[in-house]
Protein backbone atom coordinates (compact mmCIF):
# COMPACT_ATOMS: atom_id res chain seq x y z
CA UNK A 1 0.00 0.00 0.00
CA UNK A 2 1.13 3.58 -1.09
CA UNK A 3 3.06 5.98 1.88
CA UNK A 4 0.09 8.63 2.11
CA UNK A 5 1.48 12.16 0.18
CA UNK A 6 2.66 14.49 2.77
CA UNK A 7 0.21 17.30 3.13
CA UNK A 8 1.05 20.93 1.56
CA UNK A 9 1.98 23.92 3.41
CA UNK A 10 0.15 27.01 3.42
CA UNK A 11 1.54 30.31 2.21
CA UNK A 12 2.54 31.66 6.12
CA UNK A 13 3.37 27.81 7.22
CA UNK A 14 6.42 28.30 4.42
CA UNK A 15 7.21 31.44 5.11
CA UNK A 16 7.78 30.55 9.10
CA UNK A 17 9.48 27.69 7.36
CA UNK A 18 11.86 30.04 5.57
CA UNK A 19 12.21 32.04 8.95
CA UNK A 20 13.20 28.96 11.47
CA UNK A 21 15.80 27.88 8.67
CA UNK A 22 17.46 31.53 8.36
CA UNK A 23 17.57 31.86 12.14
CA UNK A 24 18.97 28.49 13.32
CA UNK A 25 21.04 27.76 10.11
CA UNK A 26 19.45 24.17 9.44
CA UNK A 27 19.93 23.25 6.29
CA UNK A 28 17.61 20.06 6.22
CA UNK A 29 14.08 21.62 5.33
CA UNK A 30 12.51 18.08 6.67
CA UNK A 31 14.34 18.80 10.00
CA UNK A 32 13.33 22.32 9.99
CA UNK A 33 9.61 21.31 9.25
CA UNK A 34 9.34 18.68 11.94
CA UNK A 35 10.93 20.89 14.44
CA UNK A 36 7.82 23.12 13.37
CA UNK A 37 4.88 20.32 13.59
CA UNK A 38 6.52 19.56 17.19
CA UNK A 39 6.01 22.84 18.36
CA UNK A 40 2.45 23.11 16.20
CA UNK A 41 4.08 25.63 13.74
CA UNK A 42 4.96 27.99 17.20
CA UNK A 43 8.37 29.74 15.64
CA UNK A 44 9.12 31.28 18.68
CA UNK A 45 8.79 28.45 20.83
CA UNK A 46 10.76 25.88 17.93
CA UNK A 47 13.84 28.85 17.96
CA UNK A 48 14.11 28.72 21.57
CA UNK A 49 14.55 25.18 21.91
CA UNK A 50 16.58 24.69 19.26
CA UNK A 51 18.50 27.62 21.21
CA UNK A 52 18.50 25.36 24.19
CA UNK A 53 19.86 22.14 22.45
CA UNK A 54 22.80 24.36 21.13
CA UNK A 55 23.98 25.88 24.59
CA UNK A 56 23.83 22.22 26.32
CA UNK A 57 20.27 22.43 27.69
CA UNK A 58 18.09 19.31 26.53
CA UNK A 59 15.05 19.78 24.64
CA UNK A 60 11.66 18.87 25.84
CA UNK A 61 11.15 16.51 22.59
CA UNK A 62 14.27 14.22 23.66
CA UNK A 63 14.63 15.11 27.26
CA UNK A 64 17.42 13.30 29.36
CA UNK A 65 16.80 10.59 31.67
CA UNK A 66 18.48 11.86 34.62
CA UNK A 67 16.04 13.38 37.63
CA UNK A 68 15.14 17.13 36.67
CA UNK A 69 17.00 19.89 38.85
CA UNK A 70 15.30 19.68 42.30
CA UNK A 71 14.66 23.34 44.08
CA UNK A 72 15.37 23.60 47.60
CA UNK A 73 12.30 25.38 49.07
CA UNK A 74 12.25 24.34 52.85
CA UNK A 75 14.93 26.68 53.73
CA UNK A 76 14.12 29.02 57.09
CA UNK A 77 16.00 31.88 56.04
CA UNK A 78 13.78 32.44 53.10
CA UNK A 79 12.78 36.50 52.77
CA UNK A 80 8.72 36.53 52.79
CA UNK A 81 7.46 39.64 51.89
CA UNK A 82 3.41 39.37 51.31
CA UNK A 83 1.33 42.57 50.70
CA UNK A 84 -2.45 42.20 51.79
CA UNK A 85 -5.32 43.82 50.37
CA UNK A 86 -5.96 47.34 51.58
CA UNK A 87 -8.66 47.33 54.71
CA UNK A 88 -11.88 49.03 53.84
CA UNK A 89 -12.22 52.48 54.66
CA UNK A 90 -15.41 54.42 55.90
CA UNK A 91 -19.09 53.36 57.15
CA UNK A 92 -19.79 52.75 53.52
CA UNK A 93 -16.44 50.66 52.32
CA UNK A 94 -17.14 48.74 55.73
CA UNK A 95 -20.65 48.44 55.19
CA UNK A 96 -20.04 46.76 51.71
CA UNK A 97 -17.61 44.45 53.15
CA UNK A 98 -19.41 43.23 55.82
CA UNK A 99 -22.86 42.41 53.27
CA UNK A 100 -20.44 40.72 50.80
CA UNK A 101 -18.45 38.72 53.00
CA UNK A 102 -21.08 35.88 53.82
CA UNK A 103 -21.14 35.62 50.12
CA UNK A 104 -17.63 35.29 49.39
CA UNK A 105 -17.30 32.91 52.32
CA UNK A 106 -19.86 30.81 51.09
CA UNK A 107 -18.95 30.97 47.34
CA UNK A 108 -15.38 30.08 47.92
CA UNK A 109 -16.33 27.43 50.34
CA UNK A 110 -18.70 25.52 47.84
CA UNK A 111 -15.79 26.24 45.40
CA UNK A 112 -13.40 24.50 46.73
CA UNK A 113 -15.72 21.91 47.88
CA UNK A 114 -16.95 21.17 44.29
CA UNK A 115 -13.38 21.50 42.98
CA UNK A 116 -12.10 18.94 45.91
CA UNK A 117 -15.12 16.51 44.28
CA UNK A 118 -14.49 16.59 41.21
CA UNK A 119 -10.61 15.35 41.37
CA UNK A 120 -12.41 12.03 42.01
CA UNK A 121 -14.53 12.34 39.07
CA UNK A 122 -12.33 13.77 36.80
CA UNK A 123 -8.95 13.85 37.62
CA UNK A 124 -7.29 17.63 37.05
CA UNK A 125 -6.13 17.46 33.41
CA UNK A 126 -3.13 20.28 34.91
CA UNK A 127 -1.34 17.13 36.69
CA UNK A 128 -0.32 15.31 33.33
CA UNK A 129 2.61 18.09 31.77
CA UNK A 130 2.93 16.68 28.12
CA UNK A 131 4.49 20.61 26.53
CA UNK A 132 5.76 22.20 28.89
CA UNK A 133 7.11 24.49 25.91
CA UNK A 134 4.26 24.74 24.82
CA UNK A 135 2.23 26.07 28.28
CA UNK A 136 5.39 28.79 28.74
CA UNK A 137 4.67 29.67 24.75
CA UNK A 138 0.98 29.99 24.70
CA UNK A 139 0.97 31.75 28.31
CA UNK A 140 3.71 34.56 26.38
CA UNK A 141 0.73 34.61 23.67
CA UNK A 142 -1.80 35.07 25.70
CA UNK A 143 -0.31 37.71 28.09
CA UNK A 144 1.05 39.82 25.20
CA UNK A 145 -2.47 39.81 23.18
CA UNK A 146 -3.48 40.91 27.04
CA UNK A 147 -1.16 42.95 28.08
CA UNK A 148 1.32 44.37 25.25
CA UNK A 149 4.60 43.47 24.52
CA UNK A 150 5.88 46.10 26.62
CA UNK A 151 7.23 43.31 29.38
CA UNK A 152 10.23 41.67 31.13
CA UNK A 153 11.92 39.38 28.70
CA UNK A 154 10.04 36.23 29.23
CA UNK A 155 12.43 32.70 29.25
CA UNK A 156 10.91 31.00 26.18
CA UNK A 157 12.18 27.48 27.54
CA UNK A 158 10.82 25.31 30.38
CA UNK A 159 11.02 25.94 34.52
CA UNK A 160 13.94 22.75 34.43
CA UNK A 161 15.64 24.95 31.59
CA UNK A 162 16.06 28.18 33.21
CA UNK A 163 16.78 26.43 36.76
CA UNK A 164 19.56 24.71 34.60
CA UNK A 165 20.35 28.09 32.64
CA UNK A 166 20.72 30.29 35.92
CA UNK A 167 22.66 27.45 37.35
CA UNK A 168 25.17 27.36 34.74
CA UNK A 169 25.19 31.38 34.10
CA UNK A 170 25.53 32.00 38.37
CA UNK A 171 22.23 34.24 37.72
CA UNK A 172 18.82 34.76 39.71
CA UNK A 173 15.96 33.29 38.53
CA UNK A 174 12.68 35.35 39.50
CA UNK A 175 9.90 32.99 38.53
CA UNK A 176 6.56 34.75 38.28
CA UNK A 177 3.14 32.32 38.60
CA UNK A 178 0.34 34.38 36.59
CA UNK A 179 -2.96 33.49 38.13
CA UNK A 180 -5.57 33.93 35.87
CA UNK A 181 -8.74 34.65 37.78
CA UNK A 182 -7.33 36.03 40.71
CA UNK A 183 -8.59 39.21 41.41
CA UNK A 184 -5.44 41.53 41.84
CA UNK A 185 -3.01 39.61 38.79
CA UNK A 186 -4.90 42.24 36.04
CA UNK A 187 -3.58 45.85 37.81
CA UNK A 188 -0.38 43.95 38.53
CA UNK A 189 0.45 43.29 35.34
CA UNK A 190 -0.64 46.18 33.54
CA UNK A 191 0.68 48.70 36.91
CA UNK A 192 3.73 46.40 37.83
CA UNK A 193 4.90 44.31 35.59
CA UNK A 194 4.98 46.32 32.44
CA UNK A 195 6.27 49.44 33.83
CA UNK A 196 9.46 50.85 32.37
CA UNK A 197 11.85 50.80 35.99
CA UNK A 198 10.57 47.25 36.48
CA UNK A 199 11.08 45.85 32.79
CA UNK A 200 14.96 47.18 32.79
CA UNK A 201 15.57 46.64 36.14
CA UNK A 202 14.75 42.70 35.76
CA UNK A 203 15.63 42.63 32.18
CA UNK A 204 19.34 43.76 33.28
CA UNK A 205 19.87 41.79 36.26
CA UNK A 206 18.36 38.19 36.44
CA UNK A 207 16.24 35.75 34.47
CA UNK A 208 12.77 35.95 34.09
CA UNK A 209 10.73 32.94 33.78
CA UNK A 210 6.62 33.23 33.74
CA UNK A 211 3.66 30.73 33.11
CA UNK A 212 -0.24 30.69 34.22
CA UNK A 213 -1.07 27.76 37.13
CA UNK A 214 -3.88 26.92 34.99
CA UNK A 215 -1.64 25.10 32.42
CA UNK A 216 0.06 22.19 33.29
CA UNK A 217 3.19 23.12 33.21
CA UNK A 218 2.66 26.34 35.66
CA UNK A 219 0.56 24.43 38.18
CA UNK A 220 3.60 21.68 38.39
CA UNK A 221 5.74 24.78 39.32
CA UNK A 222 2.80 26.12 41.74
CA UNK A 223 2.83 22.98 43.47
CA UNK A 224 6.51 23.30 43.89
CA UNK A 225 6.56 26.28 45.01
CA UNK A 226 3.60 26.02 47.34
CA UNK A 227 2.53 29.71 46.64
CA UNK A 228 -0.33 31.28 49.30
CA UNK A 229 -1.83 34.01 47.00
CA UNK A 230 -1.61 35.69 43.67
CA UNK A 231 0.43 37.47 41.92
CA UNK A 232 3.24 35.26 42.85
CA UNK A 233 7.13 35.79 42.67
CA UNK A 234 9.71 33.64 43.69
CA UNK A 235 13.95 34.43 43.49
CA UNK A 236 16.08 31.47 42.99
CA UNK A 237 19.57 31.05 43.10
CA UNK A 238 22.36 28.89 43.40
CA UNK A 239 22.93 28.59 47.36
CA UNK A 240 25.20 25.84 48.79
CA UNK A 241 25.46 24.24 46.17
CA UNK A 242 21.18 23.73 45.56
CA UNK A 243 19.00 25.89 43.86
CA UNK A 244 17.17 27.43 46.50
CA UNK A 245 14.28 29.78 46.79
CA UNK A 246 15.81 33.09 48.79
CA UNK A 247 13.09 35.31 48.29
CA UNK A 248 8.84 35.40 47.97
CA UNK A 249 6.88 38.07 47.03
CA UNK A 250 3.25 37.71 47.56
CA UNK A 251 0.36 39.92 46.47
CA UNK A 252 -0.08 43.00 44.91
CA UNK A 253 3.06 44.97 44.84
CA UNK A 254 3.91 48.34 43.30
CA UNK A 255 6.43 48.73 41.39
CA UNK A 256 9.04 51.06 43.48
CA UNK A 257 8.18 48.67 46.66
CA UNK A 258 9.02 45.39 43.94
CA UNK A 259 12.21 47.22 42.50
CA UNK A 260 13.06 47.26 46.57
CA UNK A 261 12.36 44.68 47.31
CA UNK A 262 14.38 42.28 44.75
CA UNK A 263 17.59 44.87 45.54
CA UNK A 264 16.73 43.84 49.39
CA UNK A 265 16.72 40.16 48.48
CA UNK A 266 19.51 40.05 45.83
CA UNK A 267 22.21 41.73 48.34
CA UNK A 268 21.19 39.75 51.04
CA UNK A 269 21.93 36.78 49.15
CA UNK A 270 24.58 38.30 46.69
CA UNK A 271 27.61 37.06 48.80
CA UNK A 272 26.46 33.01 48.02
CA UNK A 273 26.94 33.94 44.20
CA UNK A 274 30.24 35.43 45.17
CA UNK A 275 31.33 33.00 46.98
CA UNK A 276 29.97 30.06 44.57
CA UNK A 277 32.12 32.10 41.44
CA UNK A 278 35.12 32.26 43.34
CA UNK A 279 34.55 28.46 44.40
CA UNK A 280 33.83 27.52 40.39
CA UNK A 281 36.92 29.50 39.34
CA UNK A 282 39.11 27.20 42.29
CA UNK A 283 37.56 24.12 40.51
CA UNK A 284 38.30 25.67 37.47
CA UNK A 285 41.63 26.32 38.12
CA UNK A 286 42.01 22.89 40.33
CA UNK A 287 40.79 20.86 37.01
CA UNK A 288 42.88 22.79 34.41
CA UNK A 289 46.79 22.51 37.07
CA UNK A 290 45.07 18.49 36.83
CA UNK A 291 44.57 18.82 33.71
CA UNK A 292 47.97 20.33 32.57
CA UNK A 293 49.52 17.78 35.28
CA UNK A 294 48.37 15.19 33.42
CA UNK A 295 49.37 15.89 30.02
CA UNK A 296 52.91 16.68 31.17
CA UNK A 297 52.72 13.29 32.77
CA UNK A 298 51.67 12.19 29.39
CA UNK A 299 54.14 13.79 27.54
CA UNK A 300 57.00 12.13 30.37
CA UNK A 301 54.85 8.80 29.41
CA UNK A 302 54.98 9.23 25.71
CA UNK A 303 58.45 10.17 26.38
CA UNK A 304 59.69 7.45 28.01
CA UNK A 305 57.65 4.91 26.16
CA UNK A 306 59.24 6.52 23.16
CA UNK A 307 62.98 5.94 24.48
CA UNK A 308 62.11 2.36 25.36
CA UNK A 309 61.03 1.67 21.84
CA UNK A 310 63.90 2.83 20.75
CA UNK A 311 66.06 1.19 23.42
CA UNK A 312 64.41 -2.05 21.88
CA UNK A 313 64.71 -1.16 18.57
CA UNK A 314 68.69 -0.60 18.78
CA UNK A 315 69.13 -3.82 21.29
CA UNK A 316 67.05 -5.73 18.47
CA UNK A 317 69.04 -3.81 15.61
CA UNK A 318 72.43 -5.34 17.22
CA UNK A 319 71.15 -8.90 18.36
CA UNK A 320 70.30 -9.16 14.30
CA UNK A 321 73.83 -7.56 13.44
CA UNK A 322 75.03 -10.12 15.60
CA UNK A 323 73.14 -13.15 14.87
CA UNK A 324 74.08 -11.78 11.30
CA UNK A 325 77.60 -11.86 12.21
CA UNK A 326 77.37 -15.11 13.32
CA UNK A 327 75.73 -16.78 10.44
CA UNK A 328 78.23 -14.88 8.12
CA UNK A 329 81.06 -16.57 9.85
CA UNK A 330 79.62 -20.30 10.16
CA UNK A 331 78.85 -19.36 6.19
CA UNK A 332 82.26 -18.50 6.04
CA UNK A 333 83.58 -21.87 7.88
CA UNK A 334 81.47 -23.85 5.89
CA UNK A 335 82.65 -22.54 2.34
CA UNK A 336 86.07 -22.81 3.41
CA UNK A 337 85.86 -26.60 4.70
CA UNK A 338 83.83 -27.01 1.12
CA UNK A 339 86.82 -25.49 -0.68
CA UNK A 340 89.16 -27.07 1.37
CA UNK A 341 87.55 -30.69 0.37
CA UNK A 342 87.70 -28.95 -3.44
CA UNK A 343 91.18 -28.94 -3.37
CA UNK A 344 91.94 -31.86 -1.89
CA UNK A 345 89.80 -33.80 -4.20
CA UNK A 346 91.22 -31.93 -7.17
CA UNK A 347 94.78 -33.12 -5.89
CA UNK A 348 94.16 -36.71 -5.72
CA UNK A 349 92.56 -36.60 -8.83
CA UNK A 350 95.88 -34.81 -10.78
CA UNK A 351 97.84 -37.44 -12.83
CA UNK A 352 101.55 -38.41 -11.53
CA UNK A 353 103.62 -35.68 -12.46
CA UNK A 354 106.15 -37.19 -15.68
CA UNK A 355 109.90 -37.96 -14.84
CA UNK A 356 112.61 -35.25 -16.35
CA UNK A 357 113.93 -37.51 -19.01
CA UNK A 358 110.29 -37.23 -21.01
CA UNK A 359 110.54 -36.15 -24.27
CA UNK A 360 106.48 -35.06 -24.01
CA UNK A 361 106.92 -33.21 -20.92
CA UNK A 362 106.22 -29.18 -20.64
CA UNK A 363 107.98 -27.93 -17.66
CA UNK A 364 106.57 -24.84 -16.39
CA UNK A 365 107.30 -22.07 -13.33
CA UNK A 366 104.35 -20.56 -12.04
CA UNK A 367 104.48 -16.89 -10.77
CA UNK A 368 101.78 -16.76 -7.83
CA UNK A 369 99.87 -13.34 -6.55
CA UNK A 370 101.89 -13.15 -2.86
CA UNK A 371 105.38 -13.62 -5.55
CA UNK A 372 105.81 -17.05 -4.76
CA UNK A 373 107.24 -19.59 -7.30
CA UNK A 374 106.06 -23.24 -7.81
CA UNK A 375 107.32 -25.48 -10.50
CA UNK A 376 106.03 -28.96 -12.01
CA UNK A 377 105.95 -31.15 -14.68
CA UNK A 378 103.22 -31.59 -17.40
CA UNK A 379 102.57 -33.67 -20.70
CA UNK A 380 102.36 -31.59 -24.05
CA UNK A 381 99.19 -34.22 -24.73
CA UNK A 382 97.34 -32.99 -21.35
CA UNK A 383 94.26 -30.58 -21.19
CA UNK A 384 95.03 -27.13 -19.98
CA UNK A 385 92.44 -28.09 -16.92
CA UNK A 386 95.11 -30.39 -15.16
CA UNK A 387 97.32 -26.97 -14.92
CA UNK A 388 94.36 -25.12 -13.75
CA UNK A 389 93.78 -27.93 -11.01
CA UNK A 390 97.23 -28.27 -10.17
CA UNK A 391 97.09 -24.54 -9.01
CA UNK A 392 93.50 -25.02 -7.74
CA UNK A 393 95.04 -27.73 -5.52
CA UNK A 394 97.59 -25.27 -3.76
CA UNK A 395 97.32 -23.61 -0.60
CA UNK A 396 98.70 -20.41 -1.54
CA UNK A 397 96.23 -19.89 -5.11
CA UNK A 398 93.39 -17.66 -4.34
CA UNK A 399 90.22 -19.11 -4.81
CA UNK A 400 89.37 -17.38 -8.02
CA UNK A 401 92.11 -17.16 -10.32
CA UNK A 402 93.08 -16.85 -14.36
CA UNK A 403 96.43 -18.32 -16.50
CA UNK A 404 98.47 -15.63 -18.22
CA UNK A 405 101.37 -16.02 -20.36
CA UNK A 406 103.63 -13.30 -20.18
CA UNK A 407 104.50 -12.40 -24.12
CA UNK A 408 102.33 -12.35 -26.05
CA UNK A 409 100.00 -11.34 -23.15
CA UNK A 410 97.13 -13.94 -23.27
CA UNK A 411 94.56 -15.71 -21.10
CA UNK A 412 94.55 -19.60 -21.39
CA UNK A 413 90.86 -20.87 -21.72
CA UNK A 414 91.81 -23.62 -18.85
CA UNK A 415 88.41 -24.09 -18.42
CA UNK A 416 85.14 -25.53 -20.76
CA UNK A 417 82.60 -22.65 -21.72
CA UNK A 418 79.92 -23.25 -23.67
CA UNK A 419 81.99 -22.17 -27.28
CA UNK A 420 84.53 -24.59 -25.97
CA UNK A 421 83.25 -27.03 -23.79
CA UNK A 422 86.59 -29.44 -24.12
CA UNK A 423 89.71 -27.37 -23.32
CA UNK A 424 92.99 -27.57 -25.44
CA UNK A 425 95.86 -29.31 -24.69
CA UNK A 426 99.35 -27.57 -23.50
CA UNK A 427 100.21 -28.57 -27.37
CA UNK A 428 97.12 -27.03 -28.98
CA UNK A 429 97.39 -23.80 -26.24
CA UNK A 430 101.18 -23.15 -27.94
CA UNK A 431 103.01 -23.98 -24.85
CA UNK A 432 106.80 -24.73 -25.48
CA UNK A 433 108.95 -27.24 -23.40
CA UNK A 434 109.88 -24.54 -20.42
CA UNK A 435 106.91 -21.72 -19.59
CA UNK A 436 106.83 -19.28 -17.02
CA UNK A 437 103.07 -18.37 -16.72
CA UNK A 438 101.38 -15.72 -14.13
CA UNK A 439 98.47 -16.27 -11.97
CA UNK A 440 96.01 -13.30 -11.72
CA UNK A 441 93.89 -13.41 -8.64
CA UNK A 442 90.00 -12.81 -9.79
CA UNK A 443 88.75 -13.19 -6.33
CA UNK A 444 88.11 -9.51 -5.93
CA UNK A 445 86.32 -9.88 -9.34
Amino acid sequence: MAAPEEQELSQEQTEKLLQFQDLTGIESMDQCRRTLEQHNWNIEAAVQDRLNEQEGVPSVFNPPPSRPLQVNTADNRVYSYIVSRPQPRGLLGWGYYLIMLPFRFTYYTLLDIFRFALRFIRPDPRGRVTDPVGDVVSFIHSFEEKYGRSHPVFYQGTYSQALNDAKRELRFLLVYLHGDDHQDTDEFCRNTLCTEEVLNFVNARMLFWACSSSRPEGYRVSQALRENTYPFLAMIMLKDRKMTVVGRLEGLIQPEDLINQLTFIMEANQTYLVSERMEREERNQTQALRQQQDEAYLASLRADQEKDRKKREEEEQRRREEEMARQNVLAEERRQRTLQEEKERKSECLPPEPPLDDPDSVKIVFKLPNDSRVERRFLFTQSLTVIHDFLFSLKETPEKFQIVTNFPRRVLPCLPTEAQPNPPTLKEAGLSRSEVLFVQDLTDD
